[in-house]
């Protein structure tokens, strides 16, 4: 690599951006991890990382650079999409080499369970991801937090209007039997719906419906469906693991960190507390979950 050059991490976030028409907080995460791997290599190795070096690497290298993320406390489904995003690192870099070839974790399949938060934002990451545009990856990426940040059903967040804008720190959703609830909005979630609003090329009539499928037209929730379904094969994801389960995950998150049921009911907007009850049990088995995995005799 010349001095005039830039690194390799930069060439390929360039590429991602500008001929793959990667969405800007996809081209972040992976030029992160392309940053990451050749910093991690540099100190496995004891040398400066180009071009060059990384058509050396190896699975095992691989495997080291995956064992020290994990240390750092990398759930399994941010581990497979970090091993994703370096096998097209070093598929850019080394066009005609080839990537070595490393099973990524898989995460058991079982009894259902809530879908992390780690989980939930690689599987909106990953879904973001995959979009052919990057205004549909804004909107994938928007939707999916506002499930999981949120705890609307899919058809609440996709019957929202343009009415809606702007936002505020509350957002009222009108779900079944057309009641309406007023459920708080995270930071994190109100900026990725308004980053999704600035990119969209359709006019937000107020009347119209925020969440606009390619053509224009109301999104459509086979679409997001098949969408995550795509994503969680990629990050080895259980088959449960659907847009409605990140409004279990929501409800149960929130009763892990003690919410009054009474409360989940009015942010779920659940007509009978017996339907919020469930997540009592649901948490317990989580929880007994975390206990057998920390405890040596468990």
């Amino acid at each position: 690599m010349s001095a005039a050059e830039p690194p390799p991490s930069v060439r390929w976030a360039a590429h991602l951006a500008r001929d793959r028409r990667r969405s800007a907080h996809t081209v972040r995460a992976y030029q992160a991890t392309a940053e990451r791997l050749t910093a991690f290599l540099q100190a496995h190795w004891g040398e400066r990382v180009d071009a060059a070096a990384l058509a050396r690497v190896t699975a095992a290298d691989l495997r080291a650079f995956l064992a020290a993320r994990r240390a750092e406390g990398l759930g399994n489904a941010s581990a497979a999409r970090e091993l994703s995003a370096v096998r097209g690192f070093l598929a850019f870099v080394v066009p005609d080499g080839d990537v070595p070839r490393l099973r990524g974790p898989r995460v058991k399949v079982g009894v259902p369970r809530p879908v992390s938060p780690d989980e939930a934002l690689a599987l909106a990451g990953a879904v973001a991801d995959a979009a052919v545009e990057p205004w549909i990856g804004a909107r994938d990426w928007a939707m999916l937090l506002l499930l999981y940040g949120a705890g609307l059903r899919i058809g609440e967040a996709i019957a929202l209007p343009a009415a809606v804008l702007p936002l505020g720190e509350t957002l009222a959703v009108t779900g079944k039997r057309d009641k309406t609830r007023i459920v708080p909005l995270l930071a994190q979630v109100r900026d990725a719906i308004e980053a999704y609003a600035a990119q969209q090329p359709w006019v937000l009539d107020p009347a119209a419906p925020l969440f606009r499928g390619a053509k224009g037209g109301p999104l459509s929730p086979g679409m997001v469906r098949k969408a995550v379904q795509r994503a969680r094969g990629q990050l080895g994801l259980g088959e449960r693991t659907t847009p409605h389960a990140l409004r279990h995950s929501f409800a149960t998150h929130l009763l892990g960190r003690g919410a009054d049921l009474r409360a989940l009911q009015e942010l779920l907007g659940h007509a009978s507390l017996s339907s919020t009850q469930v997540y009592t049990a649901v948490d317990a088995a989580h929880l007994l979950d975390v206990y057998r995995n920390a405890h040596p005799h468990g």
